[in-house]
């Protein structure tokens, strides 16, 4: 019995491990977004009240739709 596991909508963040400058992601991995596969990265930020946060980035995987979208796309969220 083949029981495949569905990445379809889920996402994993690893610990750089390769950081040299200070401005490099703290975090990268990938995430698949109905069914397409992007590459994540993000770095651990500090508010401006001293709250940590994570700031992430996605790019696609085929580079495809790399320029920002139109206010009219319909991005399901």
């Amino acid at each position: 019995m083949n029981m495949a596991f569905d990445n379809t909508n889920r996402g994993v963040l690893f610990k750089e491990t390769r950081k040299e400058k200070d401005g490099d992601r703290d975090y990268s991995g990938q995430i698949n977004i109905n069914g397409r596969e992007f590459w994540l990265s993000g770095w651990v930020k500090t508010s401006a009240k001293g709250a940590k946060f994570l700031s992430l980035s996605v790019k696609a995987k085929d580079g495809a739709g790399t320029s920002k979208p139109n206010v009219d796309d319909n991005i399901p969220f």
